[in-house]
């Protein structure tokens, strides 16, 4: 039988306290996370009828999705630090009642810049509560099996919660409204808030607590500039001056921002966690992968609800292959990665996925569902999981603990930040394509012209999918030197969680 300490908590052999209440306490830190994963895949099946009803063009309607992505993907490092330093605990509560706020200013907005301000402001939130979520299980859960079980809840709240949320998305934009995809979060994080007040317990770092504010700066500015100068050249052309103009301010923001890192003593990202063969091959593929997944999801749905005419309950529903064929291949994959290493799962995975986003350049005006969509969607699903099972162990290969959380947290990061820039190239592709479609063709072809447009986005992907393939063969190796040490692999691993769609 276990001990009782002075403080009420259960002790292990080690002495070391163990909190009675740390599954209910889980319970909480899952309800958030459900929350998060929840509104990325609820605001992507509402997000025609958003733009039919803000009145949002073409060129500027990734801004539903960038908005959130860049501010959640540039600020997730920083909020990891904020986390620790003020107190996850505290952080967390903050991060709640912030992305309850966030979401009804964008479930009542009015216009384009509204909800455009209130996903940018859930990003932010999200930022800090993700990094917080996480710490929190760490710091909760101190015996090492206790730990992995929580994780292991942790990641399927991830995943099942997508799949959730296609679902919910579907049923609360086709049977109320689109704002409902955004006032949901509200009852889920009060709920979550009045939760953790008396069950989840405070915890800070001590010691040096200073911030990279100025790297923070000029990332996320760095990135901002960037989308901003695809949207741009769909709205004027890729050589106009103001396009060029925030391609340029981009490369100096960028550029300045691995300058400063490389110089500051307090970098917000260590260049060395990051020039590792296998670890800087990791964040490259994440990047890549995140471009040319969440373009195809964007576009998928337009075609659906826009093409097709699938409801968007339908259009949810028709997503479900997707997620399921994710879920089921991660956890075959999970046993077999010790037989037949990273390098080699990651590139057949690659393969896959190609092969799948090829096939859907095939799109018509009328296809069927199930002969090219379902079949591409399940192949890509494959691909992918193959690829982020390994993903999370390859970016910590060799990384000391002092950056485990750096490490683990770039996985998100690359992958939100890629999903980001992925999104708006691709729109800016898919508008110019589809004018000059429309353009050589007469207004009457509008229809066709989108189409057109789809499968030239299309293209787009599978070359940025190829393109992370050959990184995986070139750069990710099986050594035994770069495999993430013992000791680390439990608990770093299991901190670099990756979300799709």
């Amino acid at each position: 039988m276990s001990q009782q300490t002075a403080t009420g908590a259960d002790t292990k052999a080690g002495g070391q306290a163990v909190d009675p209440r740390r599954w209910l306490a889980l319970m909480v830190i899952a309800i958030a996370q459900l929350m998060v994963v929840l509104d990325g895949t609820i605001v992507n099946i509402a997000m025609p009828s958003a733009q039919a009803d803000l009145g949002i063009s073409d060129a500027n309607r990734q801004w539903i999705v960038t908005a959130y992505t860049l501010a959640f993907g540039g600020l997730l490092l920083l909020g990891g630090r904020i986390a620790d330093y003020v107190g996850r605990r505290r952080i967390f509560l903050i991060g709640l009642i912030g992305f309850a706020v966030a979401s009804a200013l964008g479930g009542i907005a009015t216009n384009a810049g509204t909800l455009f301000a209130a996903r940018a402001l859930q990003g932010v939130f999200g930022a800090l509560l993700a990094p917080a979520a996480l710490s929190l299980i760490t710091v909760t859960f101190t015996d090492v099996k206790d730990r992995a079980k929580a994780f292991g809840v942790f990641g399927a709240i991830s995943g099942v919660g997508a799949t959730i949320g296609l679902i919910l998305g579907g049923v609360l934009t086709e049977y109320t409204t689109w704002r409902w995809c955004l006032l949901v979060n509200i009852p889920i994080a009060l709920a979550a808030f009045a939760l953790a007040l008396p069950i989840v317990r405070e915890s800070k770092a001590h010691g040096n607590t200073r911030y990279d504010i100025p790297g923070t700066i000029m990332a996320t500015g760095g990135l901002v500039a960037l989308v901003y100068a695809f949207t741009k050249a769909a709205e004027d052309s890729w050589t106009s001056p103001v396009t060029l103009g925030f391609f340029a301010v981009a490369a100096v923001l960028l550029v300045g921002f691995v300058v400063f890192e490389s110089r500051t003593s307090h970098p917000l990202l260590p260049l060395r966690v990051v020039l590792h063969r296998n670890r800087g091959g990791s964040f490259l593929v994440s990047v890549l992968l995140g471009a040319g997944m969440m373009g195809m999801f964007l576009f998928m749905t337009y075609y659906f609800q826009g093409t097709l005419q699938y409801s968007p309950l339908r259009s949810g529903i028709a997503y479900l292959p997707f997620s399921l064929a994710l879920i089921v291949t991660a956890m075959v994959a999970s046993s077999v990665l010790p037989k037949v290493g990273p390098r080699a799962m990651m590139s057949v995975g690659g393969l896959l996925a190609t092969a799948g986003m090829i096939w859907l350049t095939q799109l018509r005006i009328d296809s069927s569902y199930l002969t090219l969509m379902l079949p591409a969607l399940v192949i890509m699903a494959v691909g992918m999981a193959l690829v982020f099972v390994p993903l999370g162990n390859t970016s910590l290969t060799g990384v000391d603990n002092h950056d485990a959380g750096v490490a683990s947290a770039m996985v998100n990061t690359t992958q939100q930040i890629g999903g980001s820039l992925g999104v708006a190239l691709l729109n800016t592709v898919f508008t110019t394509a589809t004018t000059s479609y429309i353009t050589e063709n007469g207004p009457a072809s509008a229809a066709l012209g989108a189409v057109h447009g789809y499968n030239v986005a299309f293209t787009v992907s599978a070359v940025l999918l190829a393109a992370s393939t050959v990184l995986t063969f070139l750069l990710i190796r099986n050594t035994r030197q770069n495999t993430v040490r013992d000791g680390e692999s439990d608990e770093a691993t299991a901190l670099a969680p990756v979300h799709v769609g």
